[in-house]
């Protein structure tokens, strides 16, 4: 049997909770027939002898991204805002060149 952590829908909250099985299948199964179908929202993970920083890691995994999306955008919008930039002076020029 092996540990797994799974989130279950309980009247519109996620709720963390452990269930031992065999497989990740095996662990979501169980957890909808004890809490009823469609109330596991993700797939089971499998969690090793260190069940406490699984969780910790996953935050973390969570953030690194959130950090990696926040960055993405800031870049997208630079260059929107050079774009932009540029577009305004070509049309300052055509304007000085024709008026």
């Amino acid at each position: 049997m092996n540990k797994y952590l799974v989130q279950i829908r309980i009247k519109s909250q996620v709720v963390k909770t452990v269930i031992y099985a065999d497989s990740a299948i095996h662990a979501k199964l169980l957890g909808e027939w004890h809490y009823g179908i469609d109330s596991v929202t993700s797939t089971p993970t499998k969690l090793g002898e260190n069940a406490v920083e699984a969780p910790q890691n996953t935050r973390l995994d969570a953030l690194k991204r959130q950090k990696d999306n926040a960055t993405q955008a800031l870049k997208a919008e630079r260059a929107r805002q050079k774009i932009v930039k540029a577009q305004q002076q070509i049309t300052t020029a055509r304007q000085s060149i024709n008026p």
